[in-house]
C-alpha cells in the first residue's frame, strides 16, 4: 500500500473508523508510546485545533441589533413622526427632535455594546479556565492537557465521568459504556469494545481504557453534525418578564395617546402641528428605552463579581433564578465536608482469624489505585508505611475501576509465586453479595456499620479470592469477606455557620448522601441542620410506619436530607420539589448527577466536577464548600434587586410623564416641548446607568418578579408624581401662590417660562424617584452608591442651568431665573418625602397582611395548621437557648416586622433543627440516649422503658 500523508487523512481519504486499530497505528504513523510534542504541534498546524469553529459575529450587526427591539421601535416611530409628520402648520420638520431621538439611540447602543463586550470578554476568558481537558500521552508521560491540542495519533485515557474529548479507536481493555445520547439520540448507554469507535461529546459511563484519537475538532462526526443543527434559543423567564414590562409600557403610551387624539382634535379642534407635538411629547418621554441596556449591563457585571467569587455562571439568567431559590439540595461529600477521608486503625474490625488489620488494610490498598486517585484510594494507600507496598511483590493484570452500578473496585493480580488473586473493597453490601455471608455473619457485620454510623464513620468492605484458572476473565473461587475500615469525612469549619446563614437567608438546605442514615443524620446533627431525615426508600413509595401518614411530596419538602441516594431519587427530589413551587438548586460532581443538574432551577457543578456535571449545570464552582454558594446567593439577590429597583422606576417614569402631560395638555391646552421632554431622557438615563454598580442591601428572603407588585407600586408612584406635577402648574399658572410667598416674578400665561418650571420639576422629582425605588426602608436611611449620587446631581445640574439661563425659540422655553428654580427645588423635596410611605402602604396592601390581621388571628377563622404550635415550640426552644446562655447575638436580626417574610420552608427547618438539638440537651431521653450512645451499648438489648 502506498504511503498515506497525513494531508489525505486531514482530507479524509482513509478510513480510520474501520480498517484494523494495527493499521490505525500504520496509516497515522504513531505507536502505543504516544506522540511526542514537537510531532503535536507540527500536526496541530495541518489538522488545526481540536475545537469548532466559532462563527464571528459581526460587530457592526451587534450594534445595530441593540436598536432592534419593541422599545426602540417606539422610538424610531417617534423619529419618523418628527420628521414626516410633524411638518403642517407652516413649520418645517422637526429636525432637532429627530437628531435628539437619534443621539438617544445611539448612545444607549453605545453603552449596551461596550459592556456587553466587555462582559463578554470577561465571561470567555472564564470559561477558558473551564475548557475541557484530557489526559493525554505526551514524550511517554501522562499529562493532563486542554482537549483542544489533541491531534490524530496521540493516545488519551478514558475514564468514568468524561466527555470524550475527540473521536477515537479504543484500545486494550475492558468494555465501556457509553451515552451517545447527545449525538444520536439514543437513551441508553451502549457498550463499546477494544476496537470500537467512540465519538467526541459522548460521555462514559462505566469503565476506563486507552484510546487513538482519529479525528478531531470539525472532522469528528460531532463536528460534521453540528453545522447541520439550528440552535433555537429558548426565551428565557428573564426575557418574559422584559417583554410584559416593555408592553406595559407601549400600552400606557398608545392608551395615552388615543385619548389625547379623541379629545384633541374632534372635540377641542386643537391646531394639527400642536397635536403632533403632545403626543411626541408621550411618545418621547414615556419609553424606557434604558430598559434593555441598564439590565443587561447590571446582569453582566453581576456575573464578572460572581465569578470573582468563585461562581462561574454559564447561563447569564440563572442569576435572577438563584435570588428567588429557596431550597438547596446539597451533597454532602466535599461540600458539607472535606472530601478528604481518615481510617482509623484501632476500630478496623477483622473477620477471619488468620488475619490481622495491617493485611486488611493492604488487600483494601490493592484494590486502589496507585495513580489517578480518588479520595478513598488516596486515604487506603496513604494508610502504608510506603505507598509502593500496594504493589510490591505482586503483578497486576487488570482492575476493575469504581462505577455507580457496582460500587466497589476490583484487583486480578498474580503474587510472587505465580499464583492468581483478586481482591476488592466497596460498600459492604456489595462485598457482602459477593462472599455469600451467612446469616449471622450478616447481621454481625450490619451490627459493626450501625456502630460505626453512629459515630459519624462510613464503613468499607475488603475481600479477596483466589483465581486458580489463572485468567482475568474467570469467575474464581469463592469470596473471603476479610473485614470493614471505618472512613471518617470530618465536616467544613466553616459549614455549620454556612447553613445557619442560609436559613436566616430563607433557604432550606437539605443534605443529600449515598451514605447510611445513621451517618447522614450525625453529620446533620454537627452541622446544626436538624436529624429529620430520610432513607431513600421513601422516595419510591416503600413507605414505614413512622411516615406511613405523610404524601412523599410533603414528606419531600419537610425532610432535612436523604440518605442512601442514587443519582435517580436526586431527579424525583427535584420534580416533586419543583411541583411543590419551589425553586430549586442542586449541586452535583459525577456523570450521573447530570440529569437532576438540569432538571434544577440551579445545577451548581461544584469544585472538582466531572466534565458531564459541568456541561449540564448553570453554574460552575471553582472554589470548594458550601460557603461559595451562599456568597453567590448574596450577590445574585443583590444584582436581583437593583433590576428589580430599576423596573419599578421605568413603569413609575412611563406613568408620570404620560398621565402628567396628557392632563396637562387637556385640562389648560399646555403644550409642551417634545425637546425638553428629550432633554429629560438623555439626562435621565445617562444616571440610571450608574444603577448597574449601586449599593444595595439584598432581600432577607428569596425574591422574585412580583409583576403585580411592581406594575401596582409603578402606577401609584407614578400617578402621585403626576399629579404633585399638575398641582404645580395650577400655582404656578392659575394662582398667586409662589410670587406672594417666595417673591419670585409671576410666570401665569408665559407659556415658554411655564415650560422651563414644568421642565425643572419634572426632571427633579422623576429622578429622585429612583432613590425609592432602590430602597426597602426610608430611602433616606439606606446610602446610595457614591456614583448614583454623583450623577444625580450632575444630572439636575445641568438641568437647572437649562431652567434658569435657557432661550431656545425652537423648544419654546425661556429661562426663569434662580429664585424659580429655588423654589422648584424646595418644591420637590416636600413633595418627594410622601413618596417613601406611598411606598410602604402599597407593599403591606399587597402582603395580604392588611386582611390576613383581620381574620387570621382570629382563632376560629384561622386557616393555620395546627394552630399556635409550631410558634410554642419556637418559644420554648428561645426560652431554653436563654435559659443556658446561649442566646445568638444576631437573634433580632430578622425580628424586624419587614423582614418576617422569611421562606416558611426554612423557618420551619430553623425551629427543627433548634428543637431537635435541645431535645436532645435537655430531655431525660436524649439524654439516656446519648449516655447509651457514648458508653456503646446496645439500647435494643437493654430493653428499658422510659417515658419522657
Amino acid at each position: 500500500m502506498a504511503a498515506i500523508t497525513l494531508e489525505e487523512i486531514r482530507s479524509e481519504n482513509v478510513d480510520l473508523e474501520r480498517i484494523p486499530v494495527e493499521e490505525v497505528f500504520e496509516q497515522l504513523k504513531c505507536s502505543k508510546e504516544g506522540l511526542t510534542n514537537s510531532e503535536g504541534e507540527q500536526r496541530l498546524k495541518i489538522f488545526g485545533p481540536n475545537k469548532l469553529e466559532e462563527k464571528k459575529e459581526s460587530k457592526v450587526l451587534k450594534f445595530l441589533g441593540f436598536m432592534w427591539n419593541p422599545l426602540s421601535w417606539v422610538m424610531e416611530s417617534a423619529a419618523l413622526m418628527a420628521i414626516v409628520l410633524a411638518n403642517g402648520g407652516g413649520e418645517p420638520p422637526d429636525w432637532q427632535d429627530f437628531l435628539g431621538i437619534v443621539i438617544l439611540l445611539v448612545i444607549n447602543s453605545t453603552i449596551s455594546f461596550i459592556e456587553e463586550n466587555n462582559a463578554g470578554n470577561a465571561a470567555a476568558a472564564l470559561m477558558a479556565g473551564l475548557a475541557p481537558k484530557t489526559k493525554v500521552l505526551r514524550d511517554g508521560r501522562w499529562i493532563e492537557q486542554d482537549a483542544a491540542i489533541l491531534v490524530p495519533g496521540d493516545i488519551i485515557s478514558i475514564k468514568l465521568g468524561d466527555i470524550i474529548p475527540a473521536d477515537a479507536r479504543l484500545l486494550e481493555g475492558d468494555a465501556l459504556k457509553i451515552d451517545q445520547s447527545a449525538l444520536t439520540g439514543e437513551s441508553l448507554p451502549v457498550t463499546k469494545n477494544p476496537g470500537d469507535e467512540v465519538f467526541s461529546g459522548s460521555t462514559c459511563k462505566q469503565g476506563e481504557i486507552e484510546a487513538i484519537v482519529i479525528a478531531t475538532g470539525v472532522h469528528t462526526f460531532f463536528g460534521k453534525a453540528a453545522h447541520l443543527v439550528d440552535n433555537t434559543n429558548n426565551v428565557g423567564h428573564f426575557q418574559k418578564v422584559l417583554t410584559a414590562i416593555g408592553n406595559f409600557c407601549i400600552c400606557s403610551i398608545a392608551l395615552g395617546m388615543l385619548v389625547e387624539i379623541v379629545v384633541m382634535y374632534p372635540i377641542q379642534h386643537r391646531k394639527y402641528r400642536d397635536g403632533i407635538n403632545n403626543l411626541l411629547v408621550l411618545l418621547i418621554g414615556g419609553i424606557p428605552i434604558a430598559m434593555p441596556t441598564v439590565l443587561s449591563v447590571t446582569m453582566a457585571i453581576g456575573s464578572h463579581r460572581l465569578s470573582q467569587q468563585g461562581a462561574i455562571t454559564k447561563r447569564m439568567t440563572a442569576i435572577e433564578e438563584m435570588a428567588g431559590m429557596d431550597v438547596l439540595c446539597s451533597d454532602k461529600t466535599g461540600t458539607l465536608t472535606l472530601n478528604k477521608l481518615s481510617v482509623d486503625r484501632t476500630l478496623v474490625e477483622v473477620f477471619p482469624r488468620d488475619v490481622d488489620k495491617d493485611m486488611v488494610i493492604l488487600y483494601a490498598a490493592r484494590a486502589s489505585r496507585i495513580e489517578n486517585q480518588d479520595a478513598i484510594d488516596a486515604s487506603i494507600v496513604g494508610m502504608l508505611a510506603d505507598p509502593k507496598e500496594a504493589r510490591s511483590d505482586i503483578r497486576e493484570v487488570h482492575f476493575l475501576p469504581f462505577n455507580p452500578v457496582d460500587k466497589r473496585t476490583a484487583i486480578t493480580y498474580i503474587d510472587s509465586n505465580d499464583m492468581w488473586h483478586r481482591a476488592s473493597k466497596g460498600a459492604p453490601e456489595q462485598i457482602m453479595d459477593l462472599c455469600n455471608l451467612r446469616e449471622d455473619a450478616k447481621r454481625r457485620v450490619h451490627d459493626i456499620i450501625d456502630k460505626f454510623a453512629d459515630r459519624g464513620l462510613r464503613s468499607l468492605g475488603v475481600a479477596k479470592q483466589d483465581v486458580p484458572e489463572a485468567t482475568k476473565e474467570s469467575p474464581g473461587g469463592p469470596w473471603q469477606f476479610l473485614g470493614l475500615l471505618p472512613l471518617f469525612d470530618p465536616p467544613r469549619h466553616d459549614s455549620a455557620e454556612t447553613i445557619r446563614r442560609a436559613l436566616n437567608l430563607g433557604v432550606n438546605v437539605k443534605m443529600i448522601t449515598g451514605d447510611q442514615l445513621a451517618i447522614a443524620k450525625e453529620t446533620g446533627r454537627r452541622l446544626g441542620m436538624g436529624t429529620n431525615m430520610y432513607p431513600s426508600s421513601v422516595l419510591l413509595g416503600e413507605k414505614n410506619n413512622e411516615i406511613a401518614a405523610l404524601p412523599v411530596d410533603e414528606l419531600i419538602e419537610k425532610a432535612d436530607g436523604f440518605a442512601g441516594v442514587f443519582p435517580e431519587h436526586k431527579y424525583e427530589i427535584v420534580k416533586r420539589l419543583q411541583e411543590k413551587k419551589h425553586i430549586c438548586g442542586m449541586t452535583g460532581d459525577g456523570v450521573n448527577d447530570a440529569p437532576a443538574l438540569k432538571k434544577a432551577d440551579i445545577g451548581i457543578a461544584v469544585a472538582d466536577a466531572t466534565d458531564a456535571a459541568r456541561g449540564a449545570s448553570d453554574i460552575v464552582l471553582t472554589e470548594p464548600g458550601l460557603s461559595v454558594i451562599v456568597s453567590a446567593v448574596l450577590t445574585s439577590r443583590a444584582i436581583f434587586q437593583r433590576m428589580k429597583n430599576y423596573t419599578i422606576y421605568a413603569v413609575s417614569i412611563t406613568i408620570r410623564i404620560v398621565l402628567g402631560f396628557l392632563l396637562l395638555a387637556l385640562i389648560w391646552k399646555f403644550d409642551f416641548s417634545p425637546f425638553m421632554v428629550l432633554i429629560i431622557a438623555i439626562l435621565n438615563d445617562g444616571t440610571i446607568m450608574t444603577i448597574s454598580k449601586d449599593r444595595v442591601k439584598p432581600s432577607p428572603v428569596p425574591d422574585s418578579w412580583k409583576l403585580k407588585e411592581i406594575f401596582a407600586t409603578g402606577i401609584v408612584l407614578g400617578a402621585y408624581l403626576a399629579l404633585m406635577t399638575v398641582v404645580f402648574f395650577w400655582a404656578a399658572n392659575e394662582t398667586s401662590f409662589f410670587s406672594e410667598k417666595f417673591g419670585v416674578k409671576s410666570i401665569r400665561n408665559n407659556e415658554d417660562e411655564l415650560t422651563a418650571a414644568v421642565y425643572l420639576q419634572v426632571s427633579i422629582i422623576s429622578q429622585a424617584l429612583i432613590f425609592v425605588t432602590r430602597s426597602r426602608s426610608w430611602s433616606f436611611m439606606e446610602r446610595p452608591g457614591l456614583m448614583l449620587v454623583f450623577a444625580f446631581f450632575l444630572a439636575q445640574l445641568v438641568a437647572t442651568i437649562v431652567a434658569v439661563y435657557a432661550h431656545w425659540g425652537f423648544a419654546h422655553i425661556q429661562g426663569i431665573g434662580w429664585g424659580w428654580a429655588g423654589v422648584i427645588w424646595l418644591y420637590s423635596i416636600v413633595t418627594y418625602v410622601p413618596l417613601d410611605i406611598i411606598k410602604f402602604v402599597i407593599r403591606y396592601a399587597l402582603s395580604g397582611k392588611a386582611w390576613d390581621n383581620l381574620l387570621q388571628n382570629k382563632t376560629a377563622f384561622t386557616t393555620k395548621k395546627d394552630y399556635g404550635r409550631e410558634e410554642r415550640e419556637a418559644q420554648w426552644a428561645l426560652t431554653q437557648r436563654t435559659l443556658h446562655g446561649l442566646q445568638e447575638p444576631d437573634s433580632n436580626l430578622f425580628q424586624d416586622k419587614n423582614y418576617r417574610e422569611l421562606s416558611e420552608i426554612a423557618e420551619q427547618a430553623k425551629r427543627r433543627a433548634e428543637v431537635a438539638r435541645l431535645r436532645e440537651l435537655h430531655t431525660l431521653k436524649g439524654h439516656v440516649e446519648s449516655v447509651v450512645k457514648l458508653k456503646g451499648l446496645d439500647i435494643d438489648t437493654i430493653q428499658q422503658h422510659y417515658t419522657v
